[in-house]
């Protein structure tokens, strides 16, 4: 199996996760102090529809890697892909920045680990993957 499918796939479990538990702070389960600045342990009502945004912005993140490493079909254009993958790169790059800055231990901790692993499977997927599934040559 190829890296950019390895890291797609990698990538496709721990958004799945990331949507499982923005789905709980949604919910309203004492979960926050991981998220969203770690200030509230339920969070209040505009940071649980937050939370719902992000979950449809880590679902179209998981479409982007999965259709760049051709494993699913991307239902688009080639460029809209790759250039989405890169797009998602920089912004878990921030993500990931904006973590590790975090007063809250738990989002330093865990969640910054997390959104490392998601920078480095896109870079990845963007570097190397093709939308035809097979790896190129750079």
């Amino acid at each position: 199996m190829s890296r950019p499918r390895k890291a797609a796939i990698i990538a496709g479990v721990v958004l799945v996760l990331l949507i499982l538990f923005q789905l709980l702070l949604a919910a309203g389960l004492p979960l926050g102090r991981a998220a969203w600045g770690g200030e509230h342990r339920v969070l209040p009502a505009n940071l649980r529809w937050g939370s719902v945004f992000a979950v449809l912005i880590l679902a179209i993140a998981a479409y982007v890697v999965l259709a760049q490493a051709g494993l699913i079909a991307r239902g688009v254009g080639t460029k809209p892909v790759r250039v989405a993958t890169w797009f998602f790169a920089c912004y878990f790059t921030l993500n990931t920045v904006m973590n590790a800055l975090s007063d809250s231990a738990p989002e330093r901790y865990i969640m910054t680990p997390v959104s490392a692993v998601l920078v480095v499977c896109f870079f990845l997927a963007g570097w190397f993957g093709s939308v035809t599934g097979k790896e190129s040559t750079r």
